[in-house]
């Protein structure tokens, strides 16, 4: 009867550990590079005048930088946004655009779009969060929110490159320098 109520809790143990680490690693994001970046289209504000935003027009120019951020105003989410305004003369000289995209409404993004990034590029509102669940872009520790990932998507919609990283002075130099990367390819 020992050697059975020790197993028991050693199994127990064993599970215990397995579930700690599985929720403590990281989730790395659903699309891989070479998949193939779902089409959308989205309620979006550029310099505060609304629109409506669609991928596959956008891909027809030229990659596309794909981001999620979790809310409009927040501390992170704005810097974020501030530093992709100040890189878009960097990104267009790839011939990249740039869309944000968050759970926000859109009258709170159009303002944002003036603010925070600064007239320089659109934020798409995606409040039923389909966006953001077709690029497994909802965060999981808080599911109102989006997860803070980035994606460049090359013209012909496939996924170049993926970074995902809560922390919002990355992802701008994470993005250019694939952009780079998959430019020189292209020569």
């Amino acid at each position: 009867m020992c050697g059975n109520g020790t197993e028991n809790l050693m199994i127990r143990l064993v599970a215990c550990i397995f579930a700690c680490l599985t929720l403590s690693l990281p989730a790395h994001a659903a699309l891989d590079i070479g998949e193939r970046a779902p089409d959308f289209t989205a309620p979006a504000a550029m310099a505060g005048s609304v629109y409506s935003y669609a991928l596959a027009d956008a891909l027809k120019r030229g990659p596309v930088v794909l981001y999620f951020l979790p809310a409009a105003y927040s501390e992170g989410c704005s810097i974020e946004a501030h530093a992709f305004a100040e890189a878009m003369p960097q990104f267009e000289a790839v011939g990249a655009t740039v869309i944000g995209v968050s759970g926000d409404d859109i009258e709170t993004l159009s303002k944002f779009s003036v603010q925070a990034c600064q007239n320089k590029f659109p934020v798409a509102s995606d409040e039923k969060q389909s966006v953001m669940k077709s690029y497994d872009a909802v965060m999981k520790t808080r599911p109102e929110y989006a997860n803070r990932i980035s994606y460049v998507i090359a013209p012909d919609g496939s996924i170049a490159f993926q970074y995902m990283s809560l922390n919002p002075t990355k992802h701008v130099e994470k993005t250019l320098d694939a952009l780079k990367s998959w430019s020189a390819t292209k020569k």
